[in-house]
């Protein structure tokens, strides 16, 4: 994948809102350097498609792609979140080092084609099937690695300290082996990743899987690992994403869970609150306030039944969001994005709640806000289509270029987002690397080929467990 030097857009989304005619001039970084308006590019790359910069999935548990669909059974009276995490534990517990990387590789390209530029990968997967350490522990962030150089999509890589399986320090179940860490155990996690991290241009962060699963004492000692191993380093951790998690906090020492972290930690920028979808109206401020993200993942939530997030409240605070494909149920930006918008309006019983006076499209809007948030969650430049910002973006194409003709330059999106034809997308481009052409891939025989034999693997292991080899009977 050669560096761009440049590239033409005859129609882009920028932080403004859409321009025509803009030259965009790239940094050996990949960041962009020079913007100019003419309609003379200069011998660079032309896009005559729709332009829009790339978005940051900003939370993914990628291993959970391959199991996606295979919940979709009602087991208990009242399923939920909690009956949902047993059958992820059980499929946790199949999956090797060359399964992990094969599935990532398989969702990165899916998140390339869905208009992601960038992931942040909340990795909680350490173990041995077993739950003892493997020869390198860091074996599995390994694999992530792997995947992420494969595909091209820009990683920010968050090994999850999990150590506990409720508030005040409860000791974790068989079912979370693989995920269990001790702090010093973690700290060398970290130092052993960082090298190949950097060598790769990959982020390292820090996630306290939550509250739940992490003590206050525990959250000091891995602030005190940031500071010592990657200062001013993304955090981002789970966060009141169920109405049972707030009762359980609150029974705990009387504080909500946004409460209690905002009492034990710095929260600031560098912070990314996932889901947050039960807040009360401080905290709703306290977020906002804090410069913190909140990590959205619509497709996800609604798929658990979570609750509905209080983005028309906390946008109205001056709050910074951004979008995550979490259990990857959904690959595509604008799913996620669609979805958000439409909970605001089931709830309100109103249309085109997320917009804003000077962005009254929703689909711009929720967008550029949506890439804004994820690159800052990901420790990454944040101006989008602008001078500073990363030179990331997608091109979009239509299956019916018919449809578009009444459709005018400023409702693009919106087409895209909310006409029900499906979001295409032809172009990639990663850090000024043309990741994707014309809709393919160069590695996707590949990928696909690996995901195949990965898969074959899983199924063989499932067998000996239940039958089968089957899930979701």
């Amino acid at each position: 994948m050669t560096q761009m030097k440049g590239a033409h857009f005859k129609l882009v989304l920028t932080q403004d809102g859409w321009q025509r005619n803009l030259s965009a001039h790239f940094a050996p970084d990949g960041t962009i350097s020079a913007l100019t308006c003419d309609d003379n590019p200069e011998g660079l790359p032309v896009y005559d498609a729709p332009v829009v910069p790339g978005i940051t999935d900003l939370h993914s548990h990628a291993f959970q792609y391959a199991m996606a669909g295979l919940s979709e059974v009602r087991r208990n009276p009242v399923d939920s979140f909690w009956s949902w995490r047993d059958i992820m534990y059980f499929f946790a517990l199949t999956l090797s080092p060359e399964d992990v990387q094969a599935i990532a590789a398989r969702l990165y390209l899916s998140l390339l084609k869905g208009g992601y530029t960038g992931i942040v990968e909340f990795h909680y997967l350490h173990n041995d099937l077993d739950g003892t350490p493997y020869a390198r522990p860091e074996e599995l962030s390994l694999a992530i690695f792997e995947a992420a150089q494969m595909t091209g999509l820009e990683l920010t890589h968050l090994p999850v300290f999990y150590a506990h399986s409720n508030f005040g320090g409860l000791p974790p179940t068989d079912g979370q082996r693989r995920f269990i860490q001790g702090i010093d155990g973690y700290a060398a996690m970290l130092d052993a990743l960082n090298g190949p991290a950097a060598q790769a241009g990959h982020i390292l962060g820090i996630a306290p899987h939550s509250l739940r699963a992490v003590t206050p004492e525990e959250v000091a000692q891995l602030m005190a690992i940031r500071d010592d191993l990657l200062p001013g380093c993304p955090v981002h951790i789970h966060v009141a994403e169920q109405v049972k998690e707030v009762d359980e906090a609150l029974a705990y020492n009387g504080r909500r869970p946004v409460e209690q972290l905002f009492d034990m930690a710095p929260v600031d920028a560098a912070w990314c609150l996932i889901h947050a979808t039960h807040l009360s109206d401080d905290e709703v401020q306290m977020i906002a306030r804090s410069g913190a993200t909140v990590g959205l993942c619509p497709m996800t939530e609604a798929n658990l039944g979570d609750g509905i997030f209080r983005a028309k409240d906390y946008l109205a605070e001056g709050g910074v969001f951004g979008i995550g494909s979490d259990s990857n149920i959904a690959t595509f930006a604008a799913q996620e994005l669609q979805q958000l918008e439409y909970s605001q309006r089931l709830r309100d019983r109103q249309r085109n709640v997320l917009a804003r006076a000077d962005q009254p499209h929703v689909a711009a809007n929720l967008w550029t806000r949506a890439a804004q948030g994820g690159a800052r969650a990901a420790g990454r430049p944040e101006q989008g289509i602008a001078v500073g910002g990363m030179a990331s973006f997608v091109t979009l194409t239509s299956p019916e270029p018919a449809s578009m003709g009444p459709v005018a330059d400023t409702s693009a999106l919106d087409f895209h987002m909310f006409a029900g034809r499906g979001f295409h997308v032809g172009d990639v481009v990663v850090r000024g690397r043309a990741v994707v052409q014309d809709g393919h891939h160069p590695q996707e025989d590949a990928i696909l080929a690996q995901y195949a034999v990965a898969m074959g693997r899983v199924t063989e292991r499932l067998a000996t467990r239940n039958g089968d080899g089957r899930m979701g009977g």
